[in-house]
């Protein structure tokens, strides 16, 4: 009939979803083999008979043809049903390829779905009838044992459930096709709903996100990625890859088109006017309802629920109103890849969890189009990045169970505890540790052993380490993991609660613990305490009840009380908008902020008393961060509102029921930092050079007004006696190279200064015979030095450049700033430079640990250690990108893993016993250190695992959901990769926030 009607073939396919009464038919197509006996798909514009030209000897086939990035997104439960056919269908074939452990979990599904309750018998029976993949005698018992259980779950939460294992591997909805890159190596390209992928076999080795594509063409065999500018990128503007041939590669493209358009649109493109004369290139274009027109036509019910019929199930099951599945779902473990780079964000082992078993109702709810279950964490291993930081010993408390009681509970489907393992590096010498404990807590126990390597003991032994019940056994943990929900709302509201204990923690400091301690001293004046005290102390009892509030939904969000109306509360924009406005009556409070910072300076400068005050306060365990960046607090944190409610807004489809009050959230917090950004960015200038003040020695007027803050960072400086390593610092106005000093405070040490008026810098490797040399030449003085390698002395010489022509727009040189510096007028062959042995940097190390542990943990001197940098910009993207939450932590060479909680910040992880403790009991500076994913040939078998390491010290961090762990490895890149400076920063365009 379609052959003689010459019917477009989306009439075919309107006929079979019609058929089936498939109201989500648009995730499908038709496909079948062309002429050459190549699979294509069925072009919905053309007529079906100018594509199937002997349709008695082909066989078209109705499959999957787009996958969500999120199972949820499928409204129906036919739909649903399909997917899950098709991931049968795809395990089978061979082309879902995953571990034995991952495979036996997802047929334990699939026969549940099919024959329903565990029975030793029937399962075997079932088994011995039905070859779900090939070779699966060697898996049955790890399948019956995964089907044991699912007791009591109905095929459609079978569905769910597979559904929910499956998306999270790395091959699901892929389809490799073969190609070679301009190398000539071989290669697989692939196309999802968040761009373009690449593969070695079947490891993703890269991918290519829509948002980075500007356009896709091919010309005959070859198939062109346009790339659009990026200067923080590697890669060329045009990409090209060889294809089998022209239909191939043809084919290829209109499925990347169609992809693009259906996950990004929102509605289906328009069709191109026809040329009048000729046309050039190819018509192609989309056809169909685009994903958002889809869901949004599901949602507003523009159809009737019907009945169908399980073919494939001895369960009788109907499509209803309410049948969801289950809410309390499982938190899946994902599959490892044989790849340690980005290659994809869910490639760990299914570890055996268990099955959720029935429970309530689940109303999911749906993603944007946009999202992909990971699609931020897939990166090539060329895109890996350093990480800022450098390491610290630690110790860590986590909280325990009784074992007994959990013992006699069944174990239940498990939420993944979060954390890692942390070690020192015996190439740090300071060593942050408090070997004091907190207060007592039962059931609390640390890690046995804080270094990753026998070999290599850790610098300090306490007895907090050494004890064994610490470790928490692979069976013990999964007994722990607890149900919650698993939609991405759930977890961004969480990430409000988790980061906003720290930040009422960070408010006690100030208003408990530093006005205590100012209350037993007299040592500052009564209108500072009344200015200090009398602006936090409103912000704390504000966020005191703020942070209740937000606990309570989360209670009835989870279920743990008035589970009867907890679907009336699966939302946080209401609470977020309620309390947002509230805040906005505090902004007099905020705006205090800046006088309280240089009022407080002030004071420290004129009385000595209260210098030494506030410098032995920085020294209590509570005081994890210098003094003044607690000041600052307030303003960084409506930055986090702003940020968590622009996640939520994106995250929400506009029809969702919290979206209103979301986007009106958004809205007025958005207003509030508007109106503090431009003091919040003066603040932290300010705030910075105090900062570094208190590192240097032989330097008084560091802090005067219009200075501004570029970059610090080791390089080493060309004398008479070699390369020697010196600390530079870049201001806007001039240049200070310093030594580490000898001093029990660990301070450096000025050298000289270059006015950076009149200045002029020459890359001089091959004059110097040195790597990475620069040569930089003042009015009065030149020196020569060289970074560690080519991307620091790219930074340098991006941000040196930037300072000489901001110091050129200026008036003219600047009066003489460093009065108590010594003179340098030294020439490269300087002969007279102060020397460090590795005996003075040994005994500095020494003096350091038993005397000033905390100065001796800065920025600086991670810099130092590490042999690195950062810039300002740097420092402005960490305030940014903090987070809080419990991590689940890891050694190289141990079995067990501990629960800990973990704050970022500053380019440091911070460990506590638990969210309640007062102070850290150990901190991980990240400067130099990388992040990765987990390997195959590790041996690790969770999900959601990302590694820390630095040569052989090796750290594994176990999250607890896919978004907390997209979370954490966002905020760790993002604070530990320096950013590419793009504008001028002056007091005229200051850096963005």
């Amino acid at each position: 009939f379609f052959l003689q009607q010459r019917a477009p073939g989306k009439v075919l396919h309107d006929a079979v979803c019609n058929h089936l009464n498939l109201v989500e038919g648009d995730y499908f197509g038709l496909e079948f083999p062309d002429h050459k006996k190549m699979m294509v798909w069925l072009d919905l514009l053309k007529p079906v008979m100018k594509q199937i030209r002997r349709p008695k000897h082909v066989v078209v086939k109705f499959v999957v043809k787009f996958f969500p990035p999120d199972h949820t997104q499928l409204q129906e439960e036919l739909t649903r049903y399909l997917f899950a056919l098709q991931v049968k269908q795809d395990l089978a074939q061979g082309r879902l390829t995953c571990n034995d452990t991952s495979t036996a979990l997802l047929i334990s599904h699939i026969v549940q779905s099919e024959i329903g309750d565990f029975d030793e018998t029937i399962d075997r029976e079932h088994l011995a009838k039905n070859k779900y993949i090939p070779q699966q005698e060697a898996l049955e018992d790890k399948i019956m044992e995964f089907h044991r259980n699912h007791m009591g779950q109905t095929p459609a939460e079978s569905d769910f459930q597979l559904l929910e294992i499956a998306r999270r591997l790395e091959m699901y909805g892929i389809r490799l096709h073969a190609a070679k890159d301009r190398e000539g190596t071989k290669i697989n390209l692939a196309v999802a709903n968040t761009g373009i992928l690449v593969f070695q076999g079947h490891t993703k080795i890269n991918a290519f996100n829509w948002a980075k594509v500007r356009k896709l063409s091919f010309k005959r065999k070859r198939f062109l990625i346009k790339l659009r500018p990026d200067v923080n990128s590697s890669f060329q503007d045009t990409l090209e890859f060889l294809m089998a041939s022209r239909d191939f590669c043809k084919s290829f493209w209109k499925i990347c088109v169609e992809h693009h358009a259906f996950f990004r649109l929102f509605e289906e493109p328009k069709p191109k006017p026809k040329p009048v004369l000729f046309s050039r290139g190819s018509s192609f274009r989309f056809s169909g309802r685009t994903q958002k027109q889809v869901l949004d036509y599901v949602k507003e019910g523009g159809h009737k629920k019907v009945q169908f019929e399980r073919k494939h199930s001895k369960i009788h099951s109907i499509r209803s109103p309410t049948a969801q599945p289950s809410e309390q779902q499982t938190e899946v473990p994902k599959q490892v890849s044989d790849s340690s780079s980005f290659a994809h964000g869910e490639n760990n082992d299914i570890a055996a969890v268990q099955s959720c078993r029935q429970g309530k109702e689940l109303k999911a709810s749906t993603e944007d189009a946009g999202q992909h279950k990971s699609p931020s964490l897939k990166k090539s291993p060329k895109e890996s990045r350093k990480v800022d930081g450098a390491v610290v010993s630690t110790v860590e408390k986590e909280e325990e169970a009784a074992k007994d009681r959990i013992q006699q509970n069944r174990p239940q489907s498990q939420q993944p505890s979060t954390g890692g393992s942390l070690t020192g590096s015996p190439h740090l010498s300071e060593l942050s540790i408090n070997s004091q404990g907190g207060p007592s807590v039962a059931n609390m126990s640390l890690s046995p052993n804080l270094s990753p390597d026998a070999k290599q003991s850790s610098p300090l032994i306490s007895p907090l380490l050494n004890d064994p019940s610490c470790i928490r056994t692979d069976d013990e943990e999964e007994v722990k993991r607890k149900r919650f929900p698993t939609e991405k709302a759930y977890f961004i509201a969480k990430e409000v609660a988790t980061t906003e204990r720290t930040y009422l923690k960070d408010l006690e400091v100030i208003t408990s613990w530093f006005q205590s301690a100012v209350s037993k001293e007299d040592c500052m004046p009564e209108t500072l305490k009344s200015l200090i005290f009398s602006n936090f102390e409103p912000l704390h009892k504000f966020h005191t009840g703020f942070l209740k509030e937000i606990e309570q939904r989360l209670a009835l969000w989870e279920g743990r009380s008035n589970a009867h109306i907890k679907g009336d509360y699966q939302r946080i924009g209401d609470v977020m908008l309620k309390n947002i406005q509230s805040m906005k009556q505090l902004s007099i409070h905020l705006w205090k902020h800046n006088e309280i910072l240089m009022e407080l300076e002030s004071g420290i400068k004129n009385s000595r008393k209260l210098e030494t005050f506030c410098r032995d306060f920085e020294l209590q365990k509570v005081c994890y961060l210098p003094l003044n960046t607690f000041l600052l607090r307030p303003l960084h944190r409506l930055m986090h509102y702003k940020q968590i409610m622009e996640r939520l807004c994106k995250h929400y489809p506009p029809n969702h029921i919290d979206f209103r009050d979301s986007r009106a959230a958004l809205a007025e917090i958005s207003e509030m930092v508007a109106q503090l950004h431009g003091n919040m960015i003066k603040m932290e200038n300010f705030q910075k050079l105090h900062e570094l003040k208190k590192d240097l020695i032989g330097i008084d007027n560091l802090v005067i007004p219009g200075r501004e803050f570029i970059r610090l960072g080791s390089l080493s400086k060309l004398s008479g006696k070699g390369l020697q390593q010196r600390m530079f610092f870049l201001f806007n106005d001039i240049l200070l190279y310093t030594s580490r000093g000898l001093t029990a405070s660990n301070q450096f040490k000025v050298h000289g200064h270059l006015p950076l008026y009149g200045m002029t810098m020459e890359e001089s490797e091959e004059e110097w015979g040195v790597p990475y040399c620069l040569t930089l030449r003042g009015q009065h003085q030149s020196i020569v030095v060289a970074a560690s390698s080519r991307a620091e002395m790219d930074k340098w010489t991006e941000d040196i450049q930037m300072a000489i022509d901001l110091a050129e727009q200026s008036s003219g040189p600047a009066p003489e700033l460093l009065a108590s510096s010594p003179p340098d007028n030294k020439s490269p062959d300087e002969t007279t430079v102060d020397q460090e042995s590795e005996d003075d940097l040994s005994a500095s190390r020494t003096s350091l640990e038993r005397q000033s542990p905390h100065r001796g943990n800065t920025t600086v001197h991670v810099c130092w250690h590490r042999n690195t940098s950062v810039s300002m910009v740097d420092f402005s993207i960490a305030v940014e990108n903090q987070l809080s939450g419990n991590l689940l932590r890891k050694f190289k060479n141990s079995n067990g893993w501990q629960k800990l909680w973990v704050v970022f910040t500053n380019f440091c992880m911070f460990f506590y016993k638990s969210h309640q403790d007062n102070h850290p009991l150990a901190s991980l500076p990240l400067l130099g250190y990388s992040l990765t994913i987990p390997s195959e040939s590790e041996n690790i078998h969770k999900d959601y695992v990302f590694k820390l390491h630095f040569k052989s010290h090796v750290y594994y961090f176990r999250a607890e959901s896919q978004y907390t762990f997209e979370r954490w490895m966002e905020v760790i890149r993002s604070a530990t990769s320096s950013a590419s400076r793009t504008r001028v920063l002056s007091h005229k365009e200051p850096h963005a926030y």
